[in-house]
């Protein structure tokens, strides 16, 4: 699934997350690695939803997810990761990411992958309003203009009204929106839970509830679209993790701009796999999203500069 946006810092005992090491290189090397799984993730779930529903190549994705997790959660040295101090915001982000990625797997069945991948990374947008509604932030006129040129630029990708709009443009949004949730909810969890309760929680939260939905639209699979969903499951985790890990060297700020270059792979991964070629409003209204995004992140750094009150211990993600 496309990571729209760098994750929240997600505290953990004792030290919070985001004292890192300041490496910016080796975090930007990293965070340009995740994109390429992340890319690939893309792409094998396009390939694998012309031939399985949307719904059962996400409940492959989450069983995977589930089985890495598995021995991380039950080694001696995790203690509990299933116990939260707010349980009911773990579950409710779980399923704000499985929608996301039911979403994101569906608008891929009908759309080019530039195109897809290009909407959802909306989010940020949707990360401004959500953390206005939720978390009562503030948010000034620059950011506010910034959330107007990103929802420009998804209106000049989907063209709605035009002859180049499909219906289906608008899962990618949802997905967005989806993953946005998932962000703002793990902002109210910052300094309340581990970072493997949140994990463990993400993976079981969601495999449970795509186990209920998924004998509705089963589809019994051959090996090859079984191993093609393993590698689904294996690249998306693999992604995300390294996304983690490259927030231990440099901040948000630094990492956000290159977290884009995922569009750059499966632009190159329409290309080669499916034969799809992005006209050139795609091009434009990536620009305009990457741009909003860049400013916003830019903007969300200077945020973080700003003095903490004494009341918040860690400044908010």
């Amino acid at each position: 699934m496309t990571s729209h946006f760098p994750p929240p810092k997600i505290v953990g005992a004792p030290a919070p997350l985001h004292r890192h090491t300041d490496r910016p290189f080796r975090g930007i090397t990293m965070i340009i690695a995740s994109t390429l799984f992340l890319a690939a993730s893309d792409a094998m779930a396009k390939y694998l939803a012309r031939s399985l529903p949307a719904p059962e190549v996400t409940w492959i994705r989450f069983l995977v997810f589930v089985l890495i997790m598995l021995p991380i959660v039950l080694a001696p040295s995790a203690g509990n990761p299933m116990r939260s101090a707010r349980p009911l915001v773990q579950v409710w982000r779980g399923l704000a990411l499985l929608s996301s990625s039911i979403f994101f797997i569906t608008g891929l069945s009908y759309l080019p992958i530039a195109e897809a991948a290009a909407t959802a990374f909306i989010a940020p947008v949707f990360v401004t309003g959500l953390s206005i509604l939720f978390l009562r932030e503030k948010v000034g006129m620059r950011r506010w203009i910034a959330t107007t040129l990103g929802l420009i630029g998804v209106l000049v990708v989907v063209r709605p009204g035009t002859s180049a709009f499909h219906p289906a443009a608008v899962f990618p949004i949802l997905s967005a929106l989806g993953w946005a949730a998932a962000l703002v909810l793990t902002r109210k969890i910052t300094g309340v839970d581990r970072a493997i309760t949140t994990m463990a929680f993400s993976a079981v939260t969601g495999f449970l509830v795509i186990s209920v939905i998924v004998p509705f639209y089963w589809v019994t699979p051959s090996w090859p679209q079984i191993l093609l969903g393993v590698g689904i499951g294996v690249s998306s985790t693999l992604g995300h993790w390294i996304v983690v890990l490259a927030f231990r060297y440099a901040d948000a700020s630094v990492l956000a701009p290159f977290s884009y270059v995922q569009l750059v792979w499966v632009t190159l991964l329409g290309f080669v796999v499916f034969g799809e070629v992005p006209d050139v409003w795609t091009f434009v209204g990536a620009a305009i999203i990457i741009s909003s995004g860049v400013y916003t992140a830019h903007r969300e750094r200077l945020r973080r500069l700003r003095p903490a009150l004494p009341a918040e211990p860690y400044p908010s993600a």
